[in-house]
């Protein structure tokens, strides 16, 4: 609760209570309320009772663990609630508490007044009525002879109060009104000595330190109160001593008016020196408003001259920027131009190829068809030759032998001769036959051999073509969980590496890429004709700074080889998207490229504007419609390009096609891209296998055919030997026959034949090895020049790739220079604009410097030296003037400048006297506060001694002896009792005796606080815990002669003992609390006469 401060003394409300008549002092009326009587007196005694602040009723709703306890009402003298554990004794008192405004804390109950609403329920009401009769009532005509507090306590903790009459009428909800009340009724919640909770109770029981009874006793008897009030009032002193240092600062400020004004006073005989200083400031004035107007020109001639220097530095930047753009589009009408010249070419080679292609095989053939002619003649003429050679040798042996010869022999040798000559034509064409065998099986080996080498380059490439389809799939298969795999393996390690770079600091600001994993497709179909738009742009990056290009490169170097890293782009981060309405495309059809992504970050939208000009380029669906937009009539404007959906590159005079065949990063449809590179491996699978079936079917012909050849050889060797042996018979025949004169004669025929024949034969044979050396050069020529034309479509083919992509980066160049020249354009144009007005502005200023010098030349001829500002001299001026034109008035200006001067000096005197009497204020009340000091010391010990009197008397009931100590200066109280007789025990601290005696003994140190302390109720809780049936006894008839004593004050007991030793009276009210019911919703209270009604 708030802090309180009584208002009602003990002799200023006799009402509240009935003392004996007659003077008493303290010790007689203590020895009037503790006689040692029968129990019977107690209820013959007194019979006023309290009239104001008495609890009369209280009844409870869902509070803590209770649906219903009560209404049910209090007796205005003694009142025993009486009940087991867990009936509701102590909800009673929480609620008490709760509702006069005391803090959950308090109750020792929970921490938090949600706590006390009822599982299950939404909020808990608590209603308490308090007694409001005689003269002490509070505002009687509103509410009557009865207060009543209605509590409400939601389940979120809110508490939320009605204050109503004893008609029941609403009179207030506000809390200040509760407060109010409880002040006038000296009601303290949290004062121990008028509701002592168990938990305080067993606390004070248990406590060890000296230092908490200190405490209790201070609270108790509200000295506590008493010494915060002081405190707060030396606060209040401090406060008011700063406010008169700050009111003598004022002092000095009414002072400096007081002289100004006597300084006013004092000048009214020196008019005309004032007017003579009146001129004079007139011409500092004008020559004051001269310099601050040159001064305020000067900068602006120092801006206009740095803007015209800008202005060449914007026509450099402009220049510099079109010089970029000429080389760039000179670049790129390079590429273009070599992109025309490669495409040109292999289309042009193409039907070269295949007459070349064509050309070698026929002159292939035709060289075997020489080769073999030449063979048959060389043979035929070597065969000639061996005629011829054996003829001449056969005619001279004949001439030799041609006597010694018989005629049978001759005949049979004869036979034999033309047997072995018939073998030898025989061998002969089996040679020649064998001889042409022997070179097609080695051409044929040959060709093979070539055909292998290519084959096996080509399954090479089909080989890495799987691999680079089967990293594909797996990277497909990855972006199911993590979409940054469709951009490379490296990619979401790369990524990590650059957050956590960031993280240290390393980067000024985070780089942004890949760029393709920042956008999204509004249209799943145009995701390859994106991707053939963006190429390589996919995979870049973007930095603000060539700081952050450098670690970024550095980090991208331990995931990437050199030559194989994502493009890196560095341009200055902006937050804000470019202002692209002069300049993109606006088609009522078909969308730009900016037009048909989601980006997010206007960084990356700045850059792919930058680099690839997105909003200047249009995607159509349909390649017929996209050559009809672009090809057939003027374009769109701002339009330079076109993409189709297949990925086709569509320009005004050219049409490029797309050699992607889908869309590798943006399609959304992961399994359906799986699946489409699941088939293609599938497809390559087969493709190389089958190929390899073809290799292996082509390295088996290779091998039958070199077994061919190799049995060719063979068998011409064989040949050849068989040829060997039937020569050296024949030549061994033809020695030993004997010639006939006929066969002589036919002989030298046949030789002579023999020899036109091999002249004509070595003619054919010279022209046949000619025919074949020229066929075999054309062979070699024709083969060499396919070879070449091949290897040179080839490496046109390859350069087509880099001249394409170089071809795009030039674009986009192209495109990132104009865009940079145009920006630098409008600053320029921006920047000359603001130029010409600061030149108009300072053509202004000048035209008005020139009149003001004209103005202040005409006052004064000669410039002065004006140190002084303008407005310091006119507020000069101003006040010069007011004193003249108060000074040309003698009659009423004159009295006013008095009255004025009297008046401030008759402020600044009151404020000093002010000052001055607050100063002794603050003395007097510092002595005031001394003596009140001492007076709370007097009034201190005063309580202390009553307290040990009633202590002692109260012991003495039972025949114990006790003693009270207080250390004022150290905040202790110390307590001993000697619970046996006289010598027979010595005193002790209360921690040494037994559970029954301390709770004795703390029963009456809390009376004897009791009887040194004010308030309506009193209420305790099981305050007989730890006593014995004897102490309790003793405890409950001290405690009800204390009542008798005081009927003006209500006294609430909570214990769960049963009472029933009490006797029968109408002043003894007993509450009776049946043990708690699990389906029980409301406890009934039992009251010992059921007659008896509130």
């Amino acid at each position: 609760m708030s802090k309180r401060k009584s208002s009602h003394r003990a002799d200023d409300t006799p009402n509240k209570r009935v003392r004996p008549s007659g003077p008493t002092s303290p010790e007689n009326e203590e020895d009037t309320v503790y006689p040692s009587v029968p129990g019977s007196e107690f209820y013959t005694s007194h019979s006023t009772t309290g009239e104001v602040g008495i609890v009369e009723s209280i009844s409870l709703k869902n509070f803590m663990c209770h649906s219903l306890l009560g209404p049910f009402s209090f007796g205005p003298n003694v009142n025993f609630v009486v009940g087991n554990n867990g009936s509701g004794k102590s909800a009673v008192l929480t609620a008490l508490i709760v509702a006069l405004g005391g803090k959950a804390l308090a109750t020792n109950r929970g921490s938090s007044l949600k706590g006390f609403v009822k599982e299950g329920e939404s909020s808990a009401d608590v209603s308490i009525t308090l007694r409001n009769r005689g003269q002490d009532a509070f505002k009687p005509e509103v509410y009557g002879q009865a207060i009543t507090i209605e509590l409400r306590i939601s389940s979120e903790g809110l508490r939320t109060y009605k204050l109503k009459s004893k008609t029941g009428q609403l009179v207030s909800t506000k809390k200040e009104e509760l407060v109010s009340i409880l002040d006038h009724f000296n009601i303290q919640v949290d004062n121990p000595v008028s509701i002592l909770t168990q938990e305080m109770s067993k606390h004070f029981l248990h406590s060890k330190g000296e230092g908490d009874k200190y405490k209790f006793f201070m609270k108790a008897t509200q000295l506590e109160q008493m010494k915060e009030d002081y405190t707060y009032i030396m606060k209040t002193k401090t406060v008011t001593q700063n406010t008169v240092e700050k009111h003598e600062e004022s002092l000095h400020e009414l002072k400096r008016k007081y002289q100004e004004k006597e300084e006013r006073y004092k000048s009214l005989a020196s008019l005309d020196e004032m007017h003579q200083k009146l001129d004079e400031l007139k011409k500092q004035m004008a020559w004051a408003l001269v310099t601050e107007m040159e001064r305020e020109i000067k900068p602006k001639r120092e801006r206009i001259a740095y803007e015209d220097k800008s202005t060449s530095k914007y026509n450099e930047k402009i220049e510099e920027w079109k010089t970029k753009v000429t080389e760039a589009e000179r670049k790129y009408k390079e590429f273009h131009d070599q992109l025309e010249s490669v495409t040109e070419r292999v289309q042009n080679l193409k039907p070269q190829s295949d007459h070349l292609k064509a050309q070698a095989q026929e002159r292939s053939k035709a060289l075997k068809t020489a080769e073999a002619s030449f063979h048959r003649l060389k043979t035929n003429r070597r065969d000639l030759e061996k005629d011829k050679e054996q003829l001449t040798k056969r005619i001279s042996e004949l001439k030799y032998s041609i006597s010694q010869i018989s005629a049978a022999d001759s005949l049979a040798r004869a036979k034999r001769v033309e047997q072995v000559q018939t073998e030898l034509d025989s061998l002969k064409f089996q040679d020649s036959t064998l001889d042409q065998q022997r070179e097609q099986f080695h051409q044929a080996c040959t060709t093979a051999k070539d055909q292998l080498a290519r084959m096996r380059r080509e399954e090479q490439d089909m080989q890495r073509s799987v691999e680079a389809k089967r990293r594909e799939l797996a990277a497909l298969e990855g972006s199911r969980s993590n979409r940054l795999r469709r951009f490379g393996e490296q990619m979401p390690a790369l990524l990590a590496a650059v957050e956590e770079a960031h993280q240290r600091g390393q980067f000024r600001r985070k780089p942004k890429g890949p760029l393709g994993f920042c956008i999204t497709l509004r249209d799943a179909e145009l995701g390859l004709a994106v991707e053939s738009c963006l190429k390589t742009l996919m995979l870049a990056f973007c930095c603000d700074n060539h700081k952050d290009e450098k670690v970024l490169q550095a980090l991208m170097g331990c995931f990437y080889p050199e030559g194989r890293r994502p493009q890196i782009i560095v341009s200055e981060f902006s937050d804000t998207l470019y202002n692209i309405g002069g300049r993109a495309v606006n088609h009522p059809r078909y969308p730009t490229v900016l037009q048909a992504l989601e980006i997010e970050d206007p960084v990356v939208a700045n850059c792919l504007i930058d680099m690839r000009g997105i909003e200047t380029i249009l995607l159509i669906k349909n390649k017929s419609e996209a050559r009809k937009v672009m090809q057939n009539g003027p374009p769109p404007r701002n339009c330079r390009e076109a993409f189709t959906r297949e990925g086709d590159q569509v320009y005004t005079n050219r049409y490029y096609s797309s050699d992607m065949q889908r869309a590798l990063y943006l399609s959304k449809d992961v399994d359906e891209e799986i699946r489409l590179t699941q088939a293609a491996l599938q497809d390559q699978q087969t493709q190389l296998q089958t190929f390899r079936q073809n290799m292996q079917q082509q390295t088996e012909d290779l091998r039958k055919n070199e077994m061919l050849l190799k049995r060719a050889h063979e068998d011409c060797k064989k040949a050849k030997d068989s040829m060997c042996k039937l020569k050296l018979e024949m030549n061994e025949l033809q020695n030993v026959e004997e010639p006939q004169s006929e066969d002589l004669r036919l002989l030298e025929e046949e030789l002579e034949e023999l020899g036109g024949k091999l002249g004509v034969s070595g003619k054919e044979c010279d022209a046949a090895r000619r025919q074949v050396a020229e066929l075999d050069k054309a062979f070699d020529e024709a083969e060499l020049q396919y070879r070449q034309h091949k290897d040179a479509m080839s490496r046109i083919a390859e350069e087509a790739e880099p001249i394409k992509e170089e071809l795009s980066k030039s674009d986009q160049e192209v495109e990132r220079s104009k865009h940079h020249r145009k920006h630098y354009e409008e600053k320029r144009k921006v920047h000359i604009n603001q130029l010409e007005n600061l030149k108009k502005n300072l053509e202004t200023e000048e035209q008005k410097l020139k009149e003001s010098i004209a103005k202040a030349s005409e006052l004064c001829p000669e410039r002065l030296d004006v140190r002084r500002t303008a407005k310091s001299l006119d507020s000069e001026i101003s006040r010069l003037k007011h004193k003249i034109s108060t000074q040309q008035d003698q009659q009423g200006d004159r009295d006013t400048i008095i009255r004025q001067y009297q008046e401030a000096k008759e402020s600044y005197n009151n404020v000093a006297r002010q000052l001055k009497s607050l100063k002794r204020f603050i003395q007097l009340l510092s002595n005031i506060m001394d003596k009140r000091h001492k007076v709370f010391t007097e009034l201190r010990m005063y309580l202390s001694v009553r307290c040990k009197y009633y202590f002692d008397s109260m012991l003495s009931q039972r025949g114990y002896m006790g003693k009270m100590i207080f250390d004022h200066k150290n905040e202790t109280l110390s307590i001993s009792v000697q619970p046996g007789e006289g010598d027979k025990a010595s005193l002790s601290d209360m921690r040494s005796l037994s559970g029954g005696e301390r709770s004795f003994s703390t029963v009456c140190f809390i009376l004897s606080l009791w009887a040194i302390a004010e308030a309506p109720f009193r209420c305790l809780d099981e305050f007989d815990v730890y006593m014995d049936m004897v102490n309790r006894r003793i405890s409950m008839d001290m405690m009800l002669k204390i009542a008798s004593s005081q009927r003006y004050r209500q006294f609430i007991f909570l214990t769960p003992q049963s009472m029933s030793s009490l006797p029968v009276n109408k002043l003894i009210r007993i509450l009776r609390l049946k043990d708690p019911d699990r389906g029980q919703t409301a406890l009934p209270f039992g009251l010992r006469n059921q007659e008896e009604q509130d």
